[in-house]
């Protein structure tokens, strides 16, 4: 029996004609990406209001099932930076049980936008409104490791953006030099350790470069912190540590009212992961020439948005950092990002107890350096190049981002975008009078007979050119030549209709030639073909001689 959807994870055909020599090198950038993704999971969880066990768990549990089950080849998902403000604003307002109901929920919404294809329909979503939202949320980001990054001692940090810079100016006096320090000297060694090492160094500093500074600064910062006992707050002095085993299955209180308000939050992060998630998919198709299936990578990401938060995870999607990483280092198959999930798993339970060691400073940095790489800079910059609708949505959305929220930001830049387009395409559409120089019978008789050729599109958001036709009608005879209309909608029709009837209440004849495609069959839908039957014509010059024709009869008679 067929489904009426399919359920084909890319694992299954990727498997094909798998041998020893690619096994090797996706177990390589597995282990790779393992290395990768340690920091920035703990990071990110920390970042979130969470511990840096959520981010770790997310990694190995979320990780492992969107490469056993999503649609692209490479693709390995886990905690996101682009989650950061958004988690950490539902664990301030309805607290970490909430979060899991709410995550879960977007996992379900997740799966079921796969299930019913909406795959493509996230590559809808217009560039400005994306580069708005990512750069708002680089700010918020940075903006919320300041606290870190200075070792400034705030009990409680906010969520909204003008509640952080007043806890930020009113704790100015408890900066810590210590921490501060282990935070620049952590962010320079990885700026200097991804940019200039491999500049600098030449051929022997290669091998070195594959080694991610984020872990090299982690290293030497826990070390140093260590070794000369600087005060500097750490993951065991705030946490406790991390413990060396995955949690237990935690099922907490549902209630049909706290779900109410978890919709938009919901929603909010059900969308941000497809979009994430499917960006990063084509941009990985890219780099390795392969296409993925976004419905199959939609509904891999909401299985495992669904299971990880029951684990203690928090939500998931695909992160390009650690999938550019992935294809980098040799991957062919999601057997890699497999590979780096089980990876993880054996460092949690062999060595947790070093966790505790980490200095929060470097974790901050790492932060700011993730936002500085995350925000798309340069777009502000050519702002000018590009026309107004676009640099007010891209504004817009930023600032509300940074001001508001995300879920605003979001709603008001797809709504601003439907209306640049609705202004865009109703400018399209135009309604040209033909002259006696391009149709000669018309000599004579403007005043009798009006020709006119539509272009473009009749919708709703264009019937002023129909109006406008039925507020200066000629005194016999209207031909319309549709030939050049690729579509009617209902609005479309209904003021074509409006247009019929003020004829027929003024005695002017409608001709209508070139009605073909979709005009035609939604004239015949609301019934409109019915009334033309009698005056439609296959071509403008058969309609105009028609119209010429009554116009000099009429004439002659009077």
């Amino acid at each position: 029996m067929d489904l009426p959807f399919s359920f084909r994870p890319r694992l299954l055909s990727a498997l094909r004609g798998y041998d020893r020599i690619r096994f090797v090198q996706d177990l390589g950038a597995g282990l790779t990406v393992a290395v990768v993704a340690l920091p920035l999971a703990m990071a990110f969880a920390i970042g979130s209001g969470l511990k840096p066990e959520a981010g770790l768990f997310t990694s190995i549990i979320a990780g492992f099932l969107v490469a056993l089950l999503g649609g692209s080849r490479v693709q390995i998902g886990g905690p996101a930076g682009a989650f950061i403000v958004i988690v950490y604003d539902i664990v301030q307002q309805y607290g970490v049980a909430n979060l899991i109901i709410a995550t879960a929920l977007s996992g379900v919404l997740l799966f079921v936008m796969g299930l019913l294809r909406l795959g493509t329909l996230v590559r809808f979503i217009p560039v400005a409104v994306i580069i708005g939202f990512t750069n708002g949320i680089a700010v918020l980001i940075a903006l919320s490791q300041v606290k870190d990054f200075l070792g400034l001692a705030i009990p409680e940090m906010p969520g909204d953006f003008f509640g952080i810079l007043g806890a930020l100016g009113s704790h100015l006096s408890s900066f810590n030099p210590w921490a501060a320090g282990v935070a620049v000297a952590s962010l320079a060694l990885i700026v200097a350790w991804q940019r200039w090492l491999p500049k600098w160094g030449g051929p022997r500093a290669a091998p070195l470069a594959r080694v991610p500074g984020s872990i090299v600064a982690l290293v030497l910062a826990t070390a140093a912190v260590a070794l000369f006992g600087l005060p500097v707050e750490t993951i065991g002095s705030r946490f406790g540590g991390i413990p060396a085993a995955l949690p237990d299955f935690t099922l907490p209180a549902f209630s049909w009212e706290s779900a109410r308000y978890l919709l938009m939050p919901t929603i909010t992060l059900a969308l941000l992961g497809a979009i994430e998630s499917l960006l990063c998919a084509r941009v990985a198709d890219g780099m390795i020439g392969d296409r993925h299936d976004p419905n199959q990578e939609l509904m891999a990401q909401g299985i495992a948005n669904f299971a990880t938060p029951f684990f203690g995870g928090m939500p998931a999607t695909g992160t390009i950092a650690r999938t550019v990483t992935n294809v980098k280092s040799g991957a062919t198959s999601p057997i890699a990002g497999m590979t780096h999930a089980v990876v993880l798993l054996l460092v949690i339970l062999v060595a947790a107890p070093l966790a505790s060691s980490i200095p929060l400073a470097t974790l901050a940095a790492i932060l700011m350096f993730v936002a500085w790489n995350m925000g798309e800079w340069r777009e502000f910059a050519r702002l000018k190049t590009y026309r107004l609708p676009y640099r007010v949505t891209l504004l817009s959305v930023f600032l509300l981002t940074v001001v508001f929220d995300l879920t605003v930001a979001v709603q008001f830049g797809i709504f601003a975008a439907c209306l640049t387009f609705i202004y865009r395409i109703s400018s399209l559409s135009r309604a040209e009078r033909l002259t006696p120089a391009e149709q000669p019978a018309l000599a004579g008789l403007e005043a009798q007979v009006a020709v006119w050729r539509l272009y473009g599109t009749v919708f709703f958001g264009a019937t002023k050119l129909v109006e406008s036709l039925e507020d200066h009608l000629p005194a016999r005879a209207l031909v319309l030549d549709l030939k050049n209309v690729i579509y009617v909608d209902s609005t479309g029709a209904e003021a074509l209709e409006s247009l019929s009837r003020a004829c027929e209440a003024r005695g002017v004849r409608l001709m209508v030639s070139g009605l073909l495609g979709q005009p035609l069959d939604i004239v015949r839908r609301v019934g409109l073909y019915q009334r033309l039957l009698g005056d439609l014509r296959p071509d403008v010059a058969g309609a105009t001689a028609a119209a010429v024709a009554l116009a000099r009869g009429e004439r002659q008679d009077s």
